[in-house]
C-alpha cells in the first residue's frame, strides 16, 4: 500500500511538469518556424528591396514551412519605403500566438517580437511588439 501511495505522489508531481515542458516545446517550435520564415523574407528583401507576402513564392524558398496556413505574413509600407515592413505570426500547438516583425529602413528599423497576431497591412505600427517574447 505504501508503494502504491509513493507511486501516486510521484505521478502527481510528474504530470504537471511534463505538461509544462510540452507547452514550452510547442511554443519554441512556433518561434523557431517564424524565425526561419523571417530569414527567408530577408533573403527576398535583399534580392528585391521589398518584402513579399506571396505564399507560393515563399514556399519555393522554404517548403518545410506552412506559408499561408499556420504561418501568416503581412507586408506593409513605412513612411520611407515600399514593402519595407513585414510581420510574421503563427499559433503554436499550445494555442499561444507569436509574432515577429521587421522594419528594414528608417529610424524604427529593427526586429520586434510579441505574443499578438499581426495587424492588417494598413495598421502595421507594431504596437504590442517589443524586443523579446
Amino acid at each position: 500500500m505504501v508503494v502504491v501511495l509513493i507511486i501516486a505522489i510521484l505521478i502527481a508531481i510528474a504530470i504537471p511538469a511534463f505538461t509544462g515542458a510540452r507547452q514550452r516545446a510547442q511554443d519554441r517550435a512556433a518561434q523557431s518556424e517564424i524565425r526561419n520564415a523571417l530569414v527567408n523574407e530577408k533573403i527576398t528583401y535583399t534580392d528585391t528591396q521589398a518584402y513579399d507576402a506571396n505564399a507560393a513564392k515563399m514556399k519555393a524558398l522554404e517548403p518545410s514551412l506552412d506559408w499561408g496556413g499556420k504561418l501568416t505574413v503581412v507586408v506593409g509600407d513605412s513612411s520611407i519605403g515600399t514593402n519595407d515592413m513585414v510581420c510574421l505570426s503563427q499559433a503554436s500547438n499550445s494555442g499561444t500566438i507569436f509574432s515577429l516583425a521587421d522594419i528594414a529602413t528608417g529610424p524604427r528599423a529593427g526586429v520586434y517580437y510579441g505574443k499578438v497576431a499581426c495587424p492588417a497591412p494598413s495598421e502595421l505600427n507594431f504596437s504590442g511588439l517589443g524586443p523579446s517574447w
